[in-house]
């Protein structure tokens, strides 16, 4: 996977970011701009789960998208 294309494609990306978890704000998306480890973290915040347990989950929704 390239996340490099989910940084340039942020703002088509950021809907379906959304869909996925539901617990991010507008104001998140906007302040994770594509960068993974932002996502990571915010995913980790807002659902109280490990880091890596949000990576796994980053992962296999990137797979779904074909990203």
């Amino acid at each position: 996977m390239d996340w490099n294309r989910v940084e340039g494609n942020w703002k088509q990306v950021k809907g379906k970011v959304k869909e996925q978890w539901g617990n991010l704000t507008d104001d998140d998306l906007t302040a994770i701009a594509g960068k993974r480890d932002q996502l990571e973290g915010k995913i980790q915040e807002r659902y109280g789960i490990a880091r890596d347990q949000a990576r796994t989950q980053i992962d296999e929704w990137a797979r779904r998208q074909n990203l």
